[in-house]
């Protein structure tokens, strides 16, 4: 049964990680993409000169040995030149008061008690809990077995007072004003994210665990694309998938159930294969290219109900004639007055600025970009009158630039570059379009005991589902996602999973 050929619909990490790990273990893959590039929303862009990205903030799986930074070399993204900061953040009021969040947790606690002496021993023990972070990262549970998993029980047991906290709820324990009203924003401006992955975050990078890839996450999926190329996978860009084709399973040996057998692509081309694996988005695949028909309550519940609001779903890039070297990698302006920007009110505007990445603007210059949580329905409405669409998108700029301006003085002069990227944009090019409550990803709980890890549709034989839409966002779950499927094919197949390292400096 090892000859047995896979087709993998979306050429993003998930779709590669599920073929590089097939082609080890001697499946025929195929993976079918519908845009011209690899990575799928693992992905940056250049304009005049400038890089912007879309995707990496901190790369966990950067310290040798661990299983995660095996992974990635079993991915061909491995070694690599990365870039470790010695600030994660700063936050910063209108009077010129900044909470500065150092790497080092010494220095840290240091700075916290400077700021707010009265709050000692909340800060101590805040500290506590992040480093007892360092004995194990939260996303090595994507590839973890069960040491693993219960290593890091014993870790959330240990910093349990913070660990079942939110950033907003943790950020009552400071009596301090300031540190209470900044501590939300200091994980990716996001106060309703569990504490744990703030603590995890701290920790990590820490101890270098967590990176920088040099040159974004472009080059980082183009290494893991060379990696499947390599082990002799097959690709096809500008695939665009229109219906996954089905055999009824009557009689057969799928015990009633029908059985995926390929795909037709739009051009009336159709391909063939014994199991068949869609990264696509979630609705797509469902609705789209199975028309509904392998579905339950569970799933119709979950795509009943849209989510709006998308987090980091406006992203304003700036390439500047400014050198950025000296500042944060990571800034949370607090607002004098909150501003209007797409039909949302902000208080405060969260940035990231590469200076620490030399490679992604011109000797001498930077780039900045905003991310702010925005309306999906906002823009799709807008999207039907482009000049209209167009018209806001240089609005919004305007606006962030305008914001700016005080922090950055002489910024609006500055510019070189604006891009503007909304979740038109990322469904667009990705096919990833709006979230939905109750989605079908997987709950911790359920990780943890070892379910839900392949994923499959009720009634339909030789299909699954990997990525971001069957389990959770994020590079090491969808990485380990494919090779959890492939292993889970292995073992029907009756034999052991089986990885390779790539040749070192070149996938």
């Amino acid at each position: 049964m090892a000859d047995r050929s896979i087709l993998i619909i979306g050429a993003g990490i998930a779709g590669l990680a599920t073929g590089c790990y097939a082609q080890m273990n001697g499946y025929r893959t195929k993976i079918l993409e519908m845009h011209t590039l690899p990575g799928g929303v693992c992905t940056s862009w250049q304009r005049k000169g400038y890089t912007f990205d879309g995707c990496i903030h901190h790369l966990a799986g950067c310290t040798p040995g661990t299983k995660l930074y095996r992974v990635w070399q079993e991915l061909g993204a491995m070694p690599r030149d990365l870039i470790h900061r010695e600030v994660v953040v700063q936050v910063e009021d209108p009077g010129g008061k900044a909470l500065t969040v150092h790497a080092d947790l010494d220095l840290l606690a240091d700075h916290l008690k400077q700021l707010a002496p009265a709050d000692a021993r909340v800060i101590d023990s805040y500290l506590r809990a992040a480093r007892a972070c360092r004995r194990l990262d939260m996303l090595e549970l994507a590839v973890a077995g069960p040491r693993e998993i219960a290593r890091a029980l014993l870790v959330s047991l240990s910093g349990l007072r913070w660990l079942r906290e939110t950033m907003v709820s943790a950020a009552d324990s400071f009596s301090d004003p300031f540190l209470r009203r900044a501590f939300p924003s200091i994980l990716y401006d996001e106060p309703e994210n569990p504490a744990a992955l703030h603590l995890n975050l701290l920790a990590q990078c820490e101890t270098g665990g967590f990176g920088w890839p040099a040159g974004g996450s472009r080059p980082f999926a183009e290494d893991v694309e060379r990696r499947y190329r390599a082990l002799g996978g097959e690709i096809h860009y500008r695939a665009q998938v229109d219906k996954v084709l089905v055999e009824d399973g009557q009689g057969k040996r799928t015990r009633e159930r029908d059985r995926a057998v390929g795909v037709r692509l739009a051009d009336g081309s159709e391909h063939r294969a014994d199991v068949i694996v869609s990264t696509a988005y979630g609705l797509a695949t469902v609705y789209d290219l199975l028309d509904g028909r392998y579905s339950n309550e569970r799933i119709r519940a979950a795509y009943s109900a849209p989510v709006d609001e998308v987090g980091m779903g406006l992203q304003v890039s700036l390439g500047v004639a400014r050198d950025l070297s000296g500042e944060p990698p990571a800034i949370v302006l607090l607002l004098p007055q909150p501003g209007e920007i797409a039909g949302r009110t902000y208080d405060r505007l969260s940035l990231e600025l590469f200076g620490f990445d030399p490679s992604l603007a011109p000797p001498g210059k930077g780039v900045l970009k905003v991310v702010l949580k925005t309306s999906y329905a906002y823009w799709r409405e807008l999207c039907e009158h482009p000049e209209r669409y167009r018209a806001e998108k240089e609005r919004v700029a305007d606006r962030v630039i305008g914001q700016l301006d005080p922090r950055f003085p002489d910024l609006r002069g500055q510019v070189d570059v604006i891009d503007v990227a909304t979740p038109v944009t990322i469904e667009h090019y990705t096919g990833n379009g709006q979230a939905f409550r109750g989605s079908l990803g997987i709950p911790l709980a359920g990780l943890l005991a070892g379910r839900g890890i392949v994923r499959t549709l009720p009634g339909l034989a030789d299909f699954y589902m990997v990525g971001q839409w069957a389990g959770f966002p994020g590079l090491p779950w969808v990485a380990g996602m494919g090779r959890s499927l492939v292993q889970h094919l292995c073992r029907h197949d009756g034999r052991p999973l089986v990885t390779t390292i790539a040749p070192h400096g070149a996938p």
